[in-house]
């Protein structure tokens, strides 16, 4: 490692959006986030899963038409091998 050209690795104080401080290590002396550990909704439970557009809906009904389609045609060709190997 070069000396001389790297940035100083120093204590950092994060002030977050929500009042919520805490001190970690960075090249920066002072950081402003808007988002932490204690008001983020994936760490607080409060996470919801938004469908946009009802695009999980739709992707299931493409999936049951296939899968239904899929074993019609199963059945059916099933239904024909039957008679003939008999």
């Amino acid at each position: 490692m070069k000396t001389g050209i790297h940035p100083d690795y120093v204590e950092c104080q994060v002030h977050c959006s929500c009042g919520n401080e805490f001190t970690t290590r960075s090249t920066v002396p002072s950081l402003r986030v808007e988002l932490c550990s204690e008001c983020h909704p994936f760490f607080t439970g409060k996470q919801k899963l938004v469908d946009t557009g009802g695009r999980v809906g739709r992707f299931q009904r493409r999936l049951g038409k296939k899968a239904t389609g899929q074993a019609a045609k199963g059945k059916a060709a099933g239904a024909e091998k039957a008679p003939a190997e008999a």
